[in-house]
């Protein structure tokens, strides 16, 4: 490989690893500067490369930000008018106690499948906030557990576009990558839940005041709760298997076993508190399950049905690479109203009009989106910058460099394409952008390594979970709804998403065998 290359890939991210750790600064300004490093030590014009920083913040925030910004403000009305409590409370009764981790890995990879995960995660993260709240603990462990249970399904199952494309580049059998997508991501869904359970609790202590303020409440950063902070993680915080035996263990319904537990700022018999005080005659605000899933389960199903039709609609015309695409009729309805940012502005409307009292005021509902649009600006600001990185080290060839280097070593036929997308992962961030540039360097190596198109292509979307972290925008999508930073992002985040990049191994070896 191209020494200068290897070089810039390096100290690009030792810049980033310095700056977050060792400095002042944050996570944003901290990711411009390693773009720039990465593109001058690669030998990029100036100009070129402040063209690529803002080609791929712009790229990135344009097929993400609104999403945020909408999907937060969804979450922002779920939390006021009582209805993740209400989805919550479904959610552990239906369920069970102890089993949580397990809901939201399983919700997440199902959800996963026609939905990004970045759109998914942000939609479905305020049900863990929601559960964690109730059980006084365990919320690190919920969202890693929902979020890397997505990584599954958006890496290894079609119909989501990385899948779909390498499908259609290694020319390997839809449907058979459909099902060994799915077997692969059973398989390795305890992988997700049993990191999440071990290092959850090791990580409650590191969540950032805010995010604890906002999943436990103020007493989990002032008073009562304090002490909970300041404590290592293992004494103190309850794992999500369940609660603690200590006195200030909360039961899963909310209740507290002793006076030293935290109390959250509303009351915990009145998940609608922050509505105010009804007027005169009018009823308590309650909220049921069905309701409270129908601003969620519409924008998902619109977005089900969008990615279906135009897989459906791709396989009918053979062009599953994309490439001459011309969508039919209803594909093309189906793909604006499917549409993400489409999807989940019905989704908000949804929430605004189903879920809140008619008495609520024009004005509550306004600060309730601003609060929202607060909180969303620096998770956007991030995840643009991540974008940014990736698209200097794709533009500077970093990865079509590694891509070929890592072709032209002597392997077993099976990790080849497993390595290109690894190693490639690492070096640009994008898991799609990962799998499809390994299906492109593998594709004429196939008949040669002697391996099937359909195992080619499970080694390239199962190399492409590796170790996200900085450079992957989904990495800041997950640790800053998850309130975590500095070496906590790396432990939990990077830390589970190499956990079952690891377990994808023997099963794709065992899938050589089989194929």
């Amino acid at each position: 490989m191209d020494l200068q290359l290897l070089a810039a890939l390096v100290l690009g991210i030792a810049t980033i690893v310095v700056i977050v750790l060792r400095t002042r600064l944050d996570a944003f300004f901290a990711l411009l500067v390693a773009a720039l490093v990465t593109g001058f030590v690669a030998g990029a014009p100036a100009t070129k490369v402040i063209e690529s920083i803002t080609k791929g913040f712009g790229n990135t925030l344009g097929s993400i930000g609104i999403v945020i910004g909408l999907g937060v403000g969804l979450g922002k009305i779920l939390e006021v008018s009582g209805a993740a409590d209400a989805l919550a409370r479904a959610f552990v009764r239906l369920l069970g106690a102890g089993r949580e981790p397990w809901a939201m890995g399983g919700t997440g990879a199902l959800v996963s499948i026609p939905v990004f995960c970045d759109s998914g995660y942000v939609i479905m993260n305020p049900l863990a906030r929601s559960i964690a709240r109730r059980k006084r603990a365990g919320y690190v462990t919920l969202a890693l557990a929902l979020g890397c249970g997505m990584t599954l399904t958006h890496h290894l199952v079609p119909p989501t576009p990385g899948p779909l494309g390498v499908a259609g580049i290694l020319g390997a059998d839809l449907g058979g990558l459909v099902l060994a997508g799915l077997a692969f991501a059973v398989l390795l869904l305890p992988v997700v839940v049993a990191y999440a359970r071990w290092i959850g609790p090791r990580l409650e202590g590191s969540l950032l005041p805010e995010v604890r303020e906002a999943v436990y409440g103020r007493g989990a950063v002032d008073g009562a709760g304090s002490a909970a902070a300041d404590r290592p993680a293992t004494a103190a915080a309850a794992t999500a298997d369940g609660p603690q035996d200590g006195p200030a263990a909360a039961t899963v319904d909310g209740s507290q076993d002793g006076p030293a537990a935290a109390t959250a700022d509303e009351p915990q018999d009145d998940p609608a508190a922050a509505l105010g005080t009804p007027p005169a005659g009018a009823k308590p605000h309650r909220v049921g399950p069905l309701r409270a899933l129908l601003p969620l389960l519409v924008p998902l199903l619109l977005i089900i049905a969008n990615t279906v039709a135009t897989a459906v609609d791709r396989n009918a015309q053979g062009t599953l690479d994309g490439e001459g695409y011309e969508p039919s009729p209803i594909p093309e309805a189906l793909a604006f109203v499917g549409n993400p940012v489409v999807a989940l502005l019905v989704g908000l409307v949804l929430a605004v009009y189903v879920l809140l009292p008619r008495w609520t005021t024009r004005s509550q509902v306004g600060g309730w989106l601003s609060q929202a649009a607060a909180s969303a600006g620096l998770i956007i600001l991030i995840t643009g910058a991540g974008g940014a990185l990736g698209e200097v080290l794709r533009a500077t060839g970093v990865g079509d460099e590694m891509a070929e280097t890592i072709a032209s070593w002597s392997l077993p036929g099976v990790l080849v394409p497993f390595l290109i997308a690894s190693l490639v992962r690492l070096a640009q961030g994008s898991g799609t952008v990962a799998m499809i540039t390994a299906a492109s360097v593998s594709a004429p190596l196939v008949s040669g390594l002697g391996i099937t198109p359909l195992l080619a292509a499970l080694g390239c979307c199962a190399g492409s979970m590796v170790f996200s972290y900085f450079n992957d925008s989904y990495f800041w999508v997950v640790t800053r709804f998850t309130g975590l930073d500095g070496t906590a992002a790396l432990r939990g985040w990077s830390g589970i998403t190499t956990a079952v990049w690891l377990g994808s191994l023997p099963l794709l070896l065992l899938a050589g065998v089989a194929l």
